[in-house]
């Protein structure tokens, strides 16, 4: 996809990964859409900015209009909201779950059919989500995060398949640990000595790289691609040596 002049549509834009892609989106020409809870934590950030409460199925399907709206397209939809959740996963309360179903999963995936048909008549369009390496590998305190972020992961990698031969792309970042606030609103900090948070700044340019060239998937950073072949491949191994060094 060229990104000058495309309409890009940017959901969790109010910091962290989703204000970098924006940031970034805008010098490389794009026309940004930049959705966040509130339009005040939008401030600063380049393009037109909605508000969207991605919780709420009718805040997705306004959302979707809205953008639609603003510019008449959207070439591009990048999906970064996401919510975290912290803890043993026994007595995990329905209503912190119901709120992480909605907004990593449902919120995306409802979006995406809203946006698509367009593009697919176009034959031209990209979609971007922001998945996790917990949604790879699968992270103890963290079960209902690993298991939303697993399944972007397969909606990203069935809906790729699907729409291959219209000319619409399909990718999935999946970041590593990264420094944002992301970790103080999940309940819990980030406590490990290693690997260090990447910047946001650094995943958002692998968004915007994979936007470009359609790449079906990536790691941030890039040695967590090894993490989750061997998962994936010799999964008695991983769980081995993950049992053993965390």
């Amino acid at each position: 996809m060229k990104l000058n002049g495309a309409v890009a549509l940017v959901t969790g834009a109010s910091g962290g990964i989703g204000r970098a892609s924006c940031e970034r989106l805008a010098a490389a020409g794009a026309q940004v859409i930049a959705s966040g809870t509130k339009v005040d934590n939008l401030s600063g950030l380049p393009g037109t900015h909605l508000a969207a409460d991605l919780a709420d199925p009718e805040g997705v399907q306004r959302l979707a209009a809205d953008a639609l709206a603003a510019h008449g397209r959207v070439d591009l939809v990048i999906h970064c909201a996401g919510v975290g959740l912290a803890g043993a996963f026994a007595g995990a309360g329905s209503g912190r779950i119901g709120e992480l179903v909605e907004v990593n999963v449902r919120a995306p995936m409802l979006l995406t059919a809203l946006l698509l048909p367009p593009m697919l008549e176009r034959r031209s369009g990209a979609v971007v989500a922001v998945a996790s390496i917990a949604g790879a590998v699968g992270v103890p305190g963290e079960t209902a995060y690993s298991a939303s972020k697993a399944a972007v992961r397969g909606f990203c990698e069935a809906l790729r398949a699907e729409v291959r031969p219209s000319g619409v792309t399909v990718s999935c970042v999946l970041p590593g640990a990264v420094d944002t606030g992301f970790f103080a609103r999940r309940g819990a900090p980030y406590d490990r000595t290693w690997p260090p948070p990447v910047p946001p700044g650094r995943v958002a340019d692998a968004v915007v790289r994979v936007a470009e060239r359609g790449t079906a998937e990536v790691f941030v950073p890039g040695w967590l691609t090894v993490a989750a072949r061997l998962q994936g491949g010799v999964p008695g191994l991983y769980r081995l040596l993950a049992g053993r060094f965390g």
